[in-house]
């Protein structure tokens, strides 16, 4: 699973990346489902406080790039879900990796998580959390019961720089807009969102660095592996961090008991 990266130069590794710079780029863009997961969640994890055995919810984990990262590197117990993938597909990825033994693949939909109250010390999203965490009503009725009082929480996703001031695209962007991109939130936005359920304090909150960069590099890559238009490349490079990034947050679960479903 490692590898150099020969012939792909230094943009499958840019700085920053040391753990991920380990690893096999054929075997990254063939499980790749967007941006290049392990960036992303090497760049969450450097904010937040992980120890080894630690149980982790990886949240929308894809094809579980994340989940064996975050095994390999952090020597986590991770439970890897997601909607879309099987979880038969999953765990032989995750035997293949050697970490079958402390990643345990679910199929599941994020409202719908079957696991115990405060069963994990922390929860991550890589690129999915903007998918079904805005909703008002998510963080109480969902998530936030299953991390222990005191645990993480954190998320890294496609957002912008600022709120939109309006319901319109910014103009330099409008040829490639589509309606899903009104799902993306600054940092400030997400901070808020949290912050006012009460049950989470936000210990970090920015613009992930070079973040529109490090995504129009993956989108590049995984456009040429696929043999398609890099259309949202090229909405990146004409856009150039002026409104588009990743929201990099961490919130710490508070004491603050939370109201079940049927209860709201």
């Amino acid at each position: 699973m490692s590898g150099s990266g020969e012939g792909r130069g230094d943009a499958f590794t840019p700085a920053g990346f040391p753990r991920s710079a380990a690893y096999d780029p054929d075997w990254v863009l063939d499980n790749m489902m967007g941006p290049n997961a392990l960036w992303l969640t090497e760049s969450l994890a450097e904010r937040m406080s992980l120890s080894p055995g630690m149980r982790v919810l990886d949240l929308g984990c894809g094809r579980g790039l994340s989940s064996i990262f975050l095994a390999k590197e952090y020597g986590l117990q991770v439970w890897a879900v997601d909607l879309w993938i099987d979880a038969s597909e999953n765990y032989r990825r995750f035997c293949e990796a050697g970490v079958h033994d402390r990643v345990f693949p679910i199929r599941a939909e994020a409202h719908a998580l079957p696991f115990a109250d405060g069963f994990f010390d922390a929860m991550v999203s890589v690129d999915a959390y903007h998918y079904f965490g805005t909703d008002d009503l998510y963080l109480e009725s969902h998530m936030a019961r299953l991390v222990r009082p005191g645990g993480q929480m954190g998320i890294v996703v496609p957002g912008l720089v600022e709120e939109l001031p309006s319901d319109e695209p910014p103009e330099h962007l409008s040829q490639y807009w589509e309606p899903a991109l009104f799902s993306l939130h600054s940092p400030a936005w997400w901070k808020r969102h949290w912050e006012r359920s009460g049950l989470v304090t936000v210990e970090h909150a920015d613009l992930l660095p070079d973040g529109w960069r490090l995504w129009m590099e993956s989108d590049l890559m995984w456009s040429e592996k696929l043999g398609k238009p890099a259309d949202e490349a090229d909405m990146l490079a004409l856009d150039e961090g002026r409104t588009l990034g990743f929201t990099r947050m961490v919130g710490r679960r508070n004491d603050r008991p939370v109201s079940r479903l049927d209860e709201l």
